[in-house]
């Protein structure tokens, strides 16, 4: 997809934030000719880029007035002191899937570094499914990216964290309705040749919708070329609110084309171990990514065809998806 096109879509995602430009219509029957038309595409794209600088200038600003009043309470060392807003991210989505409702997703993260706490003391603060948060899903296993409509409330949350060694750390949040949740995460890596990594994460965590739970996530990684690679993904979490297990895996290939341009072929499967272990949903999907304004605001698309079934007794349907996405990077 080119980028005039991706720049008409960051004016659609993105108008909750500020005013954008109108798309140009770009008619086989225009009186116009087409080298007068470059001017107009030109300033359009202009305009949707400044679009783009605003909103993000001004959701940085927010969160970092925001790590600024929480940092506040716990010392008057100035936040410009050590303080900063990391990995902070804003994402909109425009999912559609057959039989469902189209679905418009907005999703939210960063993490402060707080300079009135100790230095392996941090803040995060997010909105996302609830549910995903507190289990610490991986996101390849989210419903948006497996283009399902959010059938779980998505709610704000916030919390600190303390890292206890590279590898340990303990999280206290609260989500929505002010509903407590703790976590303790344990990730470590393992390089097994020049070309193959491993990736292990167990996530042990409370809420009071599950009380005591767990979640398994084991990646192995392969790459053929510098620019080719491939992954196989799975997942499992167990709480004690469930007697069954709720499970994932993805194989996929991934081929980047340079400058943050990506393509991704993937396969996954997701279902709740029971009387069997069924799947309730597996399909494939090809997703594009590419900058469409600077380096920090990333566009997508993806395609996807599934085969659900929602329990043992009703029959297996096919379904097909597609989803277009922004990301900001701030």
């Amino acid at each position: 997809m080119s980028k005039p096109a991706f720049h008409r879509i960051a004016s659609l995602l993105l108008g909750f934030l500020a005013a954008g430009a109108a798309a140009p219509a770009q008619c086989a029957l225009t009186a116009e000719p087409v080298a007068e038309q470059a001017p107009a595409q030109a300033h359009e794209a202009s305009e949707a880029g400044e679009v783009a600088e605003s909103a993000r200038s001004t959701v940085r600003s927010m969160t970092v007035w925001l790590a600024r009043g929480v940092d506040s309470w716990f010392g008057d060392r100035p936040f410009e002191d050590g303080g900063k807003v990391s990995d902070g991210r804003l994402s909109a989505a425009l999912l559609f899937r057959q039989h469902d409702r189209p679905d418009f997703d907005v999703r939210f993260n960063a993490r402060f570094r707080l300079p009135n706490i100790e230095e392996r003391i941090y803040g995060f603060i997010g909105r996302d499914d609830q549910r995903d948060v507190v289990t610490d899903k991986p996101g390849a296993f989210s419903r948006q990216d497996r283009l399902l409509e959010e059938a779980r409330d998505r709610e704000f949350f916030a919390g600190i964290g303390r890292s206890l060694t590279d590898s340990v750390d303990l999280r206290l949040g609260l989500r929505g309705g002010l509903k407590p949740f703790a976590q303790a995460r344990y990730r470590r890596q393992w390089l097994l040749g020049p070309n193959d990594l491993a990736d292990f994460r167990q996530t042990v965590f409370w809420s009071l919708d599950d009380h005591f739970g767990s979640t398994t996530a084991l990646s192995y990684e392969h790459a053929f070329t510098p620019e080719l690679a491939a992954r196989w993904l799975n997942s499992a979490t167990i709480t004690q609110e469930s007697k069954y297990f709720e499970w994932s895996s993805l194989v996929g290939a991934y081929r980047s084309f340079g400058e943050q341009r990506v393509a991704a072929l993937e396969a996954l499967v997701s279902g709740e171990q029971g009387p069997g272990v069924e799947p309730s949903d597996y399909g494939v999907q090809v997703r594009w990514e590419q900058p469409v304004h600077e380096d920090w605001l990333l566009g997508g698309v993806v395609v996807g065809h599934f085969w659900p079934r929602e329990n043992a007794l009703v029959e297996r349907r096919s379904a097909w998806a597609v989803g277009v996405s922004l990301k900001m990077r701030f």
